[in-house]
């Protein structure tokens, strides 16, 4: 029962911590949902800012034939960018030109601008356009390094530039270094929006692209600025280019510790024209939360506190249980022992009558009565001390007869042989028994063989079946017996008494050289009173 109920208590615990884990999972979830649609929804607007402000760029720009560095300058003033322009790099403008008029290009920049680098990477022969970068603001060291490169020179700015001609948009590239060959390895992206010019020479009024406006953006800033305007300590944010074959490769960037495992929630997110994935990461991990830490602890200790409880009720009850029983037992053994005091008493009393009857019956006189009845009262008393010693269990039928003959064989031990084989008597036939061996021992002293030095007396005995032995009385070198005599007491109580106690036929012959008696007794096997059998490890401690 004790582990039961814990077993019990632990199932509920646990089903109590499973269900606030899961609401709790569920809360998260949502929570980082919610989160992750805000951060979206931040990086969207920011970017489609920028966008307005290309597009409105792109619209200017075509409808001046030179874009001049004064013009350039007087359409970023007029922007005001302030702090929604956090993570933006600034904005510029790159002239499409063909790749023969390179070196024009660059003589023409340098009259409007000195010190105005020459286009890089160098051209190649085989190559048809250049696009470079002809202005961009604002005016600082990182930006001054992109003057003059060749946007068409590297792979996804080139990529870019395409999807945005073809669909007239603004586009975004993918991950890139913001200034190539720089030591200093910024990430980020550029969204471009191209310039349409009509051509006045072409009869049919042709629009051809004369230059993109682009705007580039360091890809931790932008994050940060979007997760400024949402500030959340206990969520992880990564950006991903959503175009990107593997997250190795589109990792945009990140802010917070990525664990794997952790509860995350993923989101699509369009920024000018390219798909890109936003993910929001539990900070928490796969630990349990703080009340379901506390209702484990508190359940356990609860599970095992019961488990203690009942378990001393139980240890407790079994104890009273044992009493109970052991109380049981003592109050049976009183009862048995009060039967069979009673039938001891009653048997013992039954023989002193009888004894008494037959004594005063067969007595000449008073001296002759309390004699008789005297010795055979003693023959009683001395098996009665040898069942006591025993507790009233079996008893040696060796004992039995050294007990009733002791008194007539102290003067000389050789007048008496005892022998045979270990044979144990239950009480009453051990009772009976010595009656008889003492009404032969008396009859013996008397007249017998133990009335004269030469006479001696043989007690022998032999198993003769599983449950009965046969007893041998012979007497020799005695008196003569005499065969005309009349019928004693010893005779009335060894034949008619004896043998009815025994269950077995006594024999008694008078011969002239001795009396020889033969009598059958039950055999016991050797064990312990009844009543004193029990166990004493049932006993109460």
């Amino acid at each position: 029962m004790p582990a039961g109920l814990f077993l019990l208590i632990a199932a509920i615990t646990a089903f109590s911590v499973y269900a606030i884990e899961s609401n709790a999972r569920d809360r998260e979830r949502a929570e980082l949902r919610q989160y992750a649609q805000v951060v979206a929804s931040t990086l969207d607007r920011r970017a489609n800012t920028f966008s307005s402000y290309l597009r409105a760029g792109a619209a200017l720009f075509a409808s001046s034939q030179d874009i001049s560095p004064l013009s350039f300058r007087r359409f970023v003033d007029e922007l005001q960018l302030g702090r929604d322009s956090r993570g933006a790099e600034g904005i510029g403008w790159v002239e499409v030109i063909d790749a023969g008029d390179t070196a024009a290009y660059v003589e023409r920049m340098r009259e409007r601008r000195p010190g105005f680098p020459g286009v890089s990477p160098p051209v190649f022969t085989a190559q048809e356009r250049v696009a470079a970068t002809t202005y961009f603001a604002p005016d600082t060291a990182r930006n001054r390094r992109m003057l003059g490169f060749d946007m068409y020179s590297d792979e996804a700015r080139a990529a870019a530039m395409e999807e945005a001609r073809r669909s007239v948009k603004p586009t975004a590239s993918g991950v890139l270094d913001l200034v190539p060959d720089d030591d200093s390895d910024v990430s980020g992206f550029v969204i471009f929006m191209p310039v349409y010019r009509t051509d006045p020479a072409s009869p049919t009024r042709e629009r051809r692209i004369v230059g993109y406006l682009f705007s580039a953006f360091n890809a931790e800033n932008f994050l940060q600025s979007a997760l400024e305007a949402n500030p959340e300590e206990d969520f992880a944010v990564r950006l991903y280019d959503g175009e990107a074959e593997g997250d190795s490769d589109g990792l945009l960037v990140a802010r917070g510790y990525h664990e794997p495992g952790n509860e995350s929630v993923t989101l699509p997110v369009t920024i000018a024209n390219r798909d890109f994935r936003l993910v929001v990461e539990s900070a928490r991990g796969q630990t349990l939360a703080t009340i379901s830490m506390v209702t484990a602890i508190f359940g356990l200790a609860i599970a095992c506190l019961l488990m203690l409880v009942a378990r001393l009720l139980a240890r407790q009850a079994d104890k009273d249980l044992t009493r109970l029983k052991f109380y049981e037992e003592q109050q049976a053994i009183r009862v048995k022992l009060t039967r069979e005091l009673n039938h001891r008493v009653k048997n013992t009393l039954a023989n002193v009558l009888s004894i008494l009857a037959l004594t005063r019956r067969r007595a000449s006189g008073l001296d002759s009565f309390a004699d008789s009845l005297e010795g055979r009262i003693r023959a009683l008393s001395a098996t009665h001390d040898l069942l006591t010693g025993t507790d009233w269990g079996t008893t040696p039928i060796r004992a039995v007869i050294e007990a009733e003959l002791q008194h007539f064989s102290a003067a000389s031990d050789q007048n008496v042989t005892i022998d045979g084989p270990p044979v144990e008597l239950s009480p009453n036939d051990a009772l009976s028994f010595g009656l008889a061996i003492h009404e032969l021992a008396t009859n013996a002293a008397k007249f017998g063989a133990l009335s004269v030095p030469d006479g001696s007396v043989h007690v022998f005995w032999k198993l003769v079946g599983d449950n009965l032995a046969k007893v041998e009385w012979v007497e020799e070198g005695g008196p003569e017996v005499s065969q005309e005599r009349s019928r004693g007491f010893g005779t009335e109580l060894i034949e008619k008494i004896i043998a009815h106690e025994l269950r077995h036929r006594v024999e008694l012959d008078f011969r002239p050289e001795g009396v020889r008696c033969s009598m059958g007794v039950p055999v016991r096997r050797r064990s312990e009173f009844e009543i004193r059998a029990k166990d004493a490890a049932t006993q109460p401690v």
